[in-house]
């Protein structure tokens, strides 16, 4: 069992009824909220895609795809998505979607080698979403104004639970305060990267970590970054301050997606060079598939932290191991 965060006197406001009560409000409500500021519309996902395709996210690199075959594709195999990065971009140009307009999903993935803990579950759930934009739009400006955008739909999101429940209270700053990961390596050179999102996310509540895959001045990287979807030099995690567990808790991984330049450094630097040849990765190095902004949220973290739950199987269903849910039962945590 990987390390179990158990709050002191933990006790959940929401019995898990009226959790469940809960959950569906926060979810219905978000999804208005990014949509309307965002401009999107809602488009179906798959839960599986073809390996040869190039189209499911490799996350860092070394996590085991689940797969199976198809007795009626003469055993064809394919694989469940670990998340829908480059399949949004793909659905962008099917689509026809002008700049300035774009989609999202539920996005719903099997992570067999995530260490289960207070915030990680082999079941992920999230909304993802993908929005066309112009080459000129490719800067840090347009990054900042995105994430903008949706923390007031965060935002707006807490001030609707806190109208819904009186006892569910949650405070955010009014802005979020944006720093690269190098100049967070700067700030803390002696703390690892997990201990400066804990320090600077303490601070302000809110933040927006960016540059986010390429290696620092130290040598080593905040965090993994797939070379083929994110732009690292325009990319990054929204981070709140999560006084529950009293730690930093990271809800969207977003960012200005690959061009045919960005895309040919970071597979070189990755050396990731085997994926030029997937149709995905063809697309994006020839220039065929449309500029594009994109991320992902989490749907179960958004729950857990609005209605102040100690553990993500408080707000969705999952496997656990043994030793945890009899230690979470312990200490007043009910997962479901």
């Amino acid at each position: 069992m990987s390390q179990l965060i158990l709050p002191k006197d933990y006790k959940s406001v929401l019995n898990p009824l009226e959790t469940q009560r809960a959950i569906k409000k926060v979810k219905d409500y978000f999804q208005d909220e990014l949509a309307y500021g965002l401009h999107l519309r809602r488009v179906s996902a798959p839960l599986f895609v073809r390996p040869e395709t190039g189209l499911n996210d490799n996350l860092n690199g070394v996590e085991r795809r689940v797969s199976f075959t198809l007795k009626d594709m003469d055993e064809a195999q394919v694989e469940v998505v670990q998340s829908l990065a480059k399949w949004k971009r793909n659905a962008l140009g099917k689509y026809g979607i002008k700049p300035g307009n774009g989609i999202y999903t539920d996005m719903n993935a099997i992570r067999r080698d995530e260490e289960l803990d207070n915030l990680h579950s082999i079941y992920v759930d999230q909304w993802d979403w993908e929005k066309v934009m112009n080459k000129e739009d490719r800067t840090t400006e347009y990054l900042h104004e995105t994430v903008e955008t949706i923390y007031n739909a965060v935002k707006n999101l807490g001030d609707y639970v806190n109208r819904l429940y009186h006892d569910v209270q949650t405070e955010l700053p009014n802005e979020i305060y944006f720093i690269t990961s190098q100049e967070l390596e700067d700030l803390y050179p002696d703390k690892t990267p997990k201990e400066r999102e804990d320090l600077i996310c303490r601070d302000h509540g809110a933040v927006f970590i960016e540059k986010i895959g390429g290696p620092l001045k130290s040598g080593e990287k905040h965090d993994g970054r797939s070379p083929d979807y994110d732009d690292w030099e325009l990319n990054g995690d929204i981070i709140l301050w999560n006084d529950v567990l009293d730690r930093a808790f990271e809800i969207s991984s977003m960012g200005i997606r690959v061009d045919a330049e960005a895309m040919d450094r970071q597979l070189k630097i990755a050396d990731a060079e085997d994926r030029r040849s997937k149709p995905f990765h063809q697309a994006v190095l020839n220039n065929e598939l449309p500029y594009s902004i994109g991320g992902g949220i989490g749907q179960s973290r958004l729950c857990m932290f609005f209605l102040r739950k100690a553990h993500i199987g408080e707000v969705q269903a999952s496997v656990w191991p043994d030793d945890m849910i009899v230690e979470c039962r312990k200490h007043g945590i009910f997962l479901l």
